[in-house]
């Protein structure tokens, strides 16, 4: 890809309109200073003191952030929340980077989604992470909620380019992206063939349909536990994708981390990605390429063109640490000259 044709597309982003379905969590840093640190007088434990709380929004809101920070012109949110402090808050997030939440439903009965991340206000970086805590809900979400929301999606659909589907729970059914929502969402996707319909899931990828599938390389083969640092063999993926391609109906862009990504169309093609030294983060990593791939796809380009741009994103995302990464138009073309030395 030559810099010019990086231009052209992200020159499109700001007039791109995208609507983000999913399990929208709030991330909620506490910040704690050790050097306040208390004993409580009852149980002898210790008392954390939080010096400060920083929240942004988490799963699909990574997404969204991911969108904003890329300039996408318009971005509408479609989920459902409880209706307590995280969901406000939540809203609140959103709402401070332009991003529509009228399809954000809410029930008193639910809580909002919630990964509290507390954190040792004086080390930088991964090493003064504590354990996280996480907020969610353990029954199944209302099916009447669940229709409501296909219906907003639905009647967007003559206003979007584009319908990013990310499926954060691993647990079935206990998340907005049920059996039901799914074949829903196939139904959307095939009578709708100009909109780019993108899902992403943690644990149900291989019963998607009619829509372009991020799997990683783990979930591509089905390999539910991988251990760290393992990789999967890039021919033992290329075995598969034929088949996982002919089932879902649509397009497969898997990612491969530090490898890339392997697409199936036009032609079964792996994109290398850009080298990158640590310290590095790659969580979030997957979003902020769902974010530019998708983006690119919105601007016109071929599903290799897109995974390049998605690489160039997760690039640079993964180089900050303890934060919600995003990327910026300017930083993906400073990666593309990266890119083009290290594989040219």
């Amino acid at each position: 890809m030559k810099r010019s044709r990086l231009e052209e597309l992200t020159g499109r982003f700001p007039s791109c309109r995208v609507a983000v379905l999913g399990d929208f969590f709030l991330d909620q840093y506490l910040e704690v200073d050790p050097d306040l640190e208390e004993r409580s007088l009852e149980t002898g434990k210790s008392a954390h003191q939080v010096a400060a709380v920083r929240s942004s929004p988490g799963a699909a809101g990574t997404v969204v952030n991911n969108l904003a920070s890329l300039h996408c012109g318009r971005i509408h949110a479609l989920g459902i929340t409880g209706d307590d402090g995280q969901g406000f808050e939540l809203r609140k997030c959103l709402e401070r980077i332009d991003c529509t939440t009228r399809g954000l439903r809410r029930r008193k009965a639910l809580l909002t989604p919630t990964y509290l991340k507390p954190r040792d206000l004086c080390r930088k970086g991964l090493s003064g992470e504590h354990e996280r805590y996480d907020i969610r809900n353990r029954d199944p979400i209302p099916p009447d909620l669940l229709q409501e929301m296909l219906a907003d999606l639905e009647g967007l659909l003559d206003h979007v380019d584009a319908v990013i589907v990310e499926d954060q729970v691993e647990q079935p059914d206990l998340g907005v992206v049920t059996a039901e929502v799914r074949d829903g969402l196939a139904n959307l996707a095939r009578s709708h063939p100009r909109i780019v319909f993108w899902a992403d899931s943690r644990a149900q990828i291989h019963h998607f349909r009619r829509m372009i599938l991020k799997p990683n390389q783990f979930e591509a083969v089905r390999h539910s536990s991988p251990g760290p640092g393992e990789r999967v063999p890039i021919d033992s993926i290329r075995q598969v994708l034929p088949r996982f391609r002919s089932r879902n109906g649509a397009p497969i862009c898997v990612t491969l981390g530090d490898a890339g990504a392997l697409v199936t169309d036009p032609e079964m093609t792996r994109v290398p990605a850009v080298r990158v030294e640590g310290p590095l983060d790659v969580t979030g990593a997957g979003d902020s390429f769902t974010a530019g791939a998708v983006l690119a796809l919105c601007g016109g380009a071929s599903l290799p063109e897109a995974a390049l741009v998605g690489n160039l994103a997760a690039s640079v995302t993964i180089r900050q640490l303890a934060v919600t990464g995003t990327a910026k138009p300017r930083q993906l073309a400073h990666q593309l000259t990266r890119w083009k030395e290290q594989n040219l």
